[in-house]
């Protein structure tokens, strides 16, 4: 008989009386990772004497981009499901269906949840681009390692949404640290059967915290921010390298992905992490080999 954790925290954190709707944990953490991000990235600004107006617009562009950008992620890349009867068009069969494409309206739901941090990542890569060809002037990368300093932090706090959820956990194991979900319905379903669970989101928000305070101290103190791409290479490697090395506890989130090699965040993140290699090298290379870029 092993020893484990019994998870049985309510994912609403309060009512708002005559509202009708539940404020959640995960948006309260949501909301406080991006206040703070913003806060830190303020103080990188004015250690740099770097114009004002520019970070009031890159708030504004983060925001929205980084909101829109999970949304559809988690949408277009998470939200498939399988069709009654598979369906042949132009010789190819279709398994799977999307009900967002045929309900779009539903897109703009956000307050019934589904958001994806590959989608989030890929909105602000977009709103950088806009934002360093408009505003600045500057390269993306120049944006990116000042941007991405403070968010893994970011990162952490929503994974701490997502454990007040009880949910995106991972197989079950004896390890004296499982958890047993039991607020979440599949819990009690195969292959899961009841068993404590590996707590996946602590798993990811501990390398997110260390990815964090890594990047915090190449831009205090190493001023690796001189060195093009070098702080944005070790975020995308520590963000979703280990996301990737973590995927291998979880349970898949869709049913379409159960027969795949790798899961779905595997393979968002397989870009991004050979991105991060590729950044990190020249990054060196301009660091200690004085190579210019």
């Amino acid at each position: 008989m092993h020893s484990y954790i019994t998870w049985t925290a309510d994912p609403t954190a309060f009512h708002i009386p005559g509202w009708g709707h539940e404020v959640r944990w995960y948006g309260i953490a949501f909301a406080v990772g991006f206040a703070l991000g913003a806060w830190l990235v303020q103080k990188i600004w004015k250690n740099e004497k770097l114009d004002e107006s520019w970070y009031d617009k890159l708030f504004l562009y983060v925001l929205i981009s980084a909101t829109v950008g999970a949304r559809l992620g988690h949408c277009l890349f998470y939200a498939w499901e399988p069709l009654a009867q598979p369906v042949e068009w132009l010789g190819i069969t279709f398994k799977y269906y999307n009900p967002y494409l045929a309900h779009p309206i539903d897109l703009i739901k956000i307050w019934e949840g589904g958001l994806a941090s590959h989608g989030g990542t890929l909105g602000i890569a977009i709103a950088v681009w806009i934002f360093s060809k408009k505003v600045t002037h500057k390269s993306m990368l120049w944006t990116f390692d000042r941007l991405v300093v403070p968010v893994g932090l970011v990162a952490a706090l929503i994974r701490l949404g997502n454990l007040m959820n009880s949910e995106i956990y991972g197989h079950p194991t004896s390890m004296p640290w499982g958890f047993c979900f039991v607020n979440d319905r599949s819990w009690y379903l195969p292959p899961i059967d009841a068993l404590p669970c590996h707590p996946t989101q602590l798993y990811e928000a501990f390398f997110y915290i260390l990815t964090a305070l890594l990047c915090l101290w190449m831009y205090w103190k190493q001023k690796d921010y001189q060195y093009p791409g070098l702080i944005f290479g070790v975020f995308l490697i520590g963000i979703f390298l280990s996301r990737f090395f973590v995927e291998f506890f979880k349970n898949v989130q869709e049913s379409f992905e159960s027969s795949w090699a790798l899961d779905m965040g595997q393979w968002l993140s397989v870009p991004f992490i050979i991105v991060g290699f590729v950044l990190i090298f020249n990054g060196l290379r301009a660091k200690y080999f004085h190579v210019k870029r």
